[in-house]
């Protein structure tokens, strides 16, 4: 009596029901987060680059075209245009500005002035806007409040030269001194070169100090 030899059994693992449907779900939802926050870069690449282009003076239209994306996904992400506004505010308070020497009055002054350069008309903007528009003051507030630590650590060697109301009327004469209305008045309303704002800044420090 012939026989077939017998076939090993073969062993299928058990996949519990469902498990393939929940990783698949898994990957989508992290896929969409993962598009959703390159969407969501993209808008606020376009919008930083429109506001230094051409400070306020561009639409929603213009954000969803540069971005690649309809004026709808920029408003379902964003909320709204007060909010984009609130995106430009912080980018510029999270600049860093160039360090200088603690004491080297030149060097500080270069430094002021260089990023002035870059957001002074932004931030004279945000300024006028205060008033506006309350909701702008915690930022801007931030933002005078940083100028101030500045001026602390640039001028430390001449601010601890001095003491009590001395100290704190240097401190203030420096703040203003160095203040983005100041460049405005040499750069914008003066119409001077930037060299001569930088020396003309140096010189009234100089007779500060």
């Amino acid at each position: 009596m012939n026989m077939a030899p017998t076939q090993p059994a073969t062993t299928i693992a058990a996949v519990p029901v469902g498990r393939g449907r929940k990783h698949k779900r898994r990957y989508s939802m992290a896929l969409r987060a993962v598009r959703a926050a390159a969407t969501k870069a993209r808008i606020r690449d376009a919008v930083l680059a429109l506001h230094a282009a051409h400070l306020f003076e561009f639409t929603l239209d213009d954000v969803a075209r540069r971005a690649g994306v309809t004026v709808q996904t920029v408003l379902r992400i964003y909320g709204s245009k007060d909010a984009l506004y609130l995106m430009m505010m912080d980018a510029a308070a999270n600049r860093r500005r160039r360090e200088s020497p603690a004491g080297d009055v030149p060097a500080a002054v270069a430094a002021v002035i260089e990023d002035y350069e870059a957001i002074g008309d932004q931030v004279i903007q945000y300024l006028a806007d205060e008033l506006r528009n309350p909701a702008l003051a915690p930022k801007v507030e931030l933002g005078r409040q940083a100028h101030r630590k500045w001026v602390e650590t640039a001028f430390a060697p001449q601010l601890r030269a001095r003491r009590g109301r001395a100290r704190q009327d240097l401190l203030h004469a420096l703040i203003v001194a160095t203040d983005v209305y100041a460049w405005k008045l040499l750069r914008r309303d003066l119409k001077l070169e930037r060299d001569d704002a930088e020396r003309i800044t140096v010189q009234m420090i100089a007779a500060l100090v």
